[in-house]
């Protein structure tokens, strides 16, 4: 799509000014994602932790001449060639542009809310139709107040149906949501506990989620939701409804049975007098659902559609994230596959591009046939070469016939095979090294088999990590914060285990104001793997300094020997206000400047110009625990007095902290300058481990399944003395692993299959044995030591021990699995 400076600059508003006469293709939020400067406008938002102003210069000097910005930006020397769009508000401008955008067109637009299933509902529909409908729709899980309007923008003159997501997480924002979709069509998924924080009840947030739906001729929603139903009925909204259920034999859509089977379920329904059957390869309650809502959509959009049993059968799971591993030969894989259309290609790639600016690793795809969306195929893979060279993938190996036929439109490195096998057979993919690899496939070009050759091979015992849930938990305690308090993320200890880089990326993605490790070089390799933020290092030694100085590392400083060091260190280098950061001991009693030291630290900081205090801070003893309250509110008022002194005698400003995770929520009256989130940030609360979300999963595979008679016993030193005739599974964990021992001979528990299964006798270094007589299970099945259903504060209360202790004790032999949705 496209639209002249000119008219945008009407459209939003902006102060009258002289501009260049330009057509924009391109909205742009994120500075990182940025593809073609000459015809992009970038968008300077401004959020409670970042402002889009701060990139405008590095945009400019990259050839971006379009920009929209606040009334107060005061950088427009910098930038003189340039189209400046000056607003009251950047986020407004940009959503009514794309409200503007949406009213040019007189087409069925699908808005679809809830709690739950929004995406694959979605994602659903666009596979049960898009050979019968040229279809827009929300890249992945586009609906927020910014990746709503830039949804939108994607509308053209071929599209015939639009599909967008709205989410909120907080009151009075559909509004907004609701005039940039304007939707003719609603779609109400469900509605459940995502959220919640911000709402004084599930009724409330029901309330607003159907603000969207105000607009539009038809609301399809499970009318067996009975607060939905009630939410519909008291803002008036019945009169729209294509209700369907499973209990009321009135209803449009009535579904008289759902027959499960091992891997698949026949879903019955009745609609205008007539009897139907249908088929989906799918048996959990909530996949039936999201199917449900797709068939009443289709049977009131398309009622005459084709084949539309066959259709549903043919439903593929949507992959929800993106698996970053490393891979043979110094690659690093992107994992995508199961999920092949352009506007996830184009989301996927622009990951890859934040991967590898840093570390100047070779962009490399590996994609297969695009499922299309009513476009001529010449036309639309011309459509895929400019995507690919516009996110400046430097190697492309194509892979299916479609792709072979138009190899001709991509001018850059590449090989191209009819299928999978041809590629594997070539053994070209051992050639590929010191990559960032995208495998971008769909289901059926089995893309897992390339995946399984480019990985490297480690034990199938794995850390799943959950990149989402880390930004989730970040926002849940940044929502506990003042605006002005800024955010230490603690990434020491290999992030607590989770593995620091993937971890440090995100997070300076999000904007947080610092990362603190406990070694120089813990922060040295972070800044080897292309991490610029700052890096308070806490545990510094003196036979560090080097590494402190060269990777610009700011060291905690706790007593006058590693001051005089750092002094003496900054002073034969000619550095002049280097960052320090002055802890002080009030209580804790390990490290740390006492009462008596102020007088003394601060004359020695006032009489060197080597260093600049940065911050001063202190930790809690017992932050949460209710017992030791009396005791902390003492380290706050000491706190409060020794941090004042020192900052009188020093005679400028300096920051300052003293909560971690524990603190920010139970003593959010003395945030003080910053906070330190540390385990909070794993999702581990002091108060409500409901409201964060689940960081880290340990999981294996069964190794081994042998039956063992009663009276017999498994493992060392005969432990394990077996009471029945059982099923016994070895998986390939073990204390060296991280596996605590005191979890064997039946202390401990695994998941397998929906059920708990006792560890049965010692547990060894690399494997344990596992009673699965009451359970059916395969060699393959997968094994879950902590996760969702064994979760790790259980794990560190049965142990006798901290969620730390949990975590930190994964050994790095374990592969670590990142993935984001």
């Amino acid at each position: 799509m496209k639209q002249s400076i000119f008219e945008i600059s009407r459209i939003i508003h902006a102060q009258p000014c002289s501009l260049q006469n330009v057509d924009i293709h391109i909205l742009l939020t994120d500075s990182r994602s940025l593809s073609e400067p000459a015809i992009t406008l970038f968008f300077a938002l401004c959020t409670e932790h970042n402002d889009g102003h701060r990139y405008i210069i590095d945009l400019y000097e990259k050839g971006v001449r379009n920009f929209v910005v606040r009334n107060d930006f005061t950088g427009m020397d910098c930038i003189p060639e340039a189209n400046c769009l000056r607003v009251n508000d950047t986020l407004a401008a940009l959503q009514q542009l794309a409200a503007h955008h949406r009213r040019q067109f007189n087409i069925p637009i699908v808005g679809i809310t809830g709690s739950n299933g929004k995406t694959i509902v979605k994602e659903w529909l666009y596979q049960l139709l898009h050979d019968r409908l040229s279809i827009v729709r929300s890249p992945r899980s586009y609906n927020s107040q910014t990746g709503v309007p830039l949804s939108v923008w994607q509308l053209d003159k071929q599209t015939q149906l639009g599909v967008f997501e709205a989410g909120i997480s907080l009151p009075e924002e559909m509004e907004r949501l609701k005039s940039i979709i304007s939707p003719t069509i609603g779609i109400f998924t469900s509605i459940g506990e995502a959220h919640q924080e911000n709402f004084l009840s599930q009724e409330e947030k029901c309330l607003e989620k159907l603000i969207l739906f105000e607009p539009v001729g038809k609301i399809i929603y499970n009318e067996d939701r009975m607060l939905v139903k009630y939410c519909m009925e008291k803002k008036g909204l019945l009169d729209k409804a294509f209700s369907w259920s499973t209990k009321n034999e009135n209803a449009l859509l009535y579904i008289s049975k759902i027959e499960k089977n091992i891997d698949y379920t026949i879903i019955t329904y009745t609609m205008h007098n007539t009897r139907c059957t249908l088929k989906i390869p799918f048996t959990d309650d909530a996949s039936i659902e999201n199917a449900i809502h797709c068939l009443a959509f289709i049977l009131y959009l398309v009622p005459d559609l084709k084949d539309l049993s066959a259709r549903f059968e043919k439903l593929d799971p949507v992959a929800m994230r993106l698996d970053v591993s490393k891979g043979i030969n110094g690659n690093i894989l992107i994992n995508d596959t199961y999920n092949s259309d352009i506007n996830s290609l184009s989301i996927a790639l622009d990951f890859m591009a934040r991967r590898s600016t840093d570390n100047h690793l070779k962009r490399v795809l590996i994609l297969s046939d695009i499922l299309q969306s009513g476009m001529v195929p010449a036309a639309f893979y011309r459509k895929v070469a400019e995507l690919v060279h516009q996110k400046q993938v430097q190697h492309i190996i194509g892979i299916g016939p479609n792709l072979m036929s138009h190899s001709n439109l991509f001018n850059i490195e590449k090989d191209f095979y009819p299928t999978t096998e041809a590629f594997l057979i070539s053994g070209n993919w051992y050639q590929l090294k010191n990559a960032i690899i995208l495998i971008k496939g769909s289901r059926k070009s089995r893309f897992e088999r390339i995946s399984e050759q480019l990985e490297e091979k480690v034990h199938q015992t794995v850390l799943e990590v959950n990149l989402d849930a880390v930004i989730h938990n970040l926002k849940y305690f940044r929502s506990k914060l003042k605006p002005g308090t800024k955010v230490i993320c603690m990434v020491k200890a290999f992030g607590y285990g989770i593995g620091s880089y993937e971890l440090a990326k995100t997070l300076q993605e999000r904007g947080a104001d610092y990362l603190a490790v406990a070694l120089a070089d813990e922060g040295a390799e972070l800044r080897r793997e292309g991490i610029t933020m700052p890096v308070l290092v806490m545990n510094p030694e003196e036979h560090a300094f080097n590494t402190l100085f060269e990777y610009h590392l700011e060291p905690e400083i706790y007593n006058l020997n590693i001051l005089n060091t750092i002094i003496r260190e900054a002073e034969r280098r000619g550095i002049l206000s280097y960052p320090i950061h002055i802890k002080l001991n009030t209580g804790m009693n390990r490290l740390g400047f006492d009462v008596r030291d102020i007088p003394v630290l601060a004359d020695k900081l006032n009489s060197q110009t080597g260093t600049l205090v940065k911050s001063v801070f202190s930790h809690l003893a017992g932050s949460d625990s209710p017992f030791l309250d009396g005791y902390t509110e003492q380290q706050i008022e000491l706190f409060s007095r020794m941090s004042n002194q020192l900052e009188q005698l020093l005679n400028y400003p300096v920051m300052r902290h003293l909560l971690n995770s524990a603190g920010i929520e139970r003593f959010p009256q003395v945030q003080f300058d910053l906070v330190r989130l540390g385990i909070g940030l794993y999702g581990i609360s002091a108060v409500d481990e409901k409201a964060l979300q689940l960081v880290a999963s340990l999981k294996t595979r069964i190794l081994q399944i042998r039956d063992v008679k009663e009276g017999e016993t498994v493992g060392y030193s005969r432990n394990g003395v077996l009471t029945r005739d059982s099923r016994i599974a070895c998986i390939p964990v073990g204390y060296a692993d991280g596996l605590d021992r005191r979890l064997g001979n039946g202390y401990g528990n695994v998941f397998i299959n929906g059920q708990l299964c006792p560890i049965i006798g010692n547990i060894c270094m690399d494997i344990c044995m596992v009673d699965i007589t009451d359970v059916k299970a395969e060699e393959g099945d997968e094994v879950v030591l902590f996760g969702k259903q064994i979760s790790i504060s259980e794990l560190a209360d049965k142990l006798q021990t901290i969620p730390y202790e949990i975590l930190t004790a994964i050994s790095p032999r374990v592969k670590r699995i990142y993935y984001k949705e």
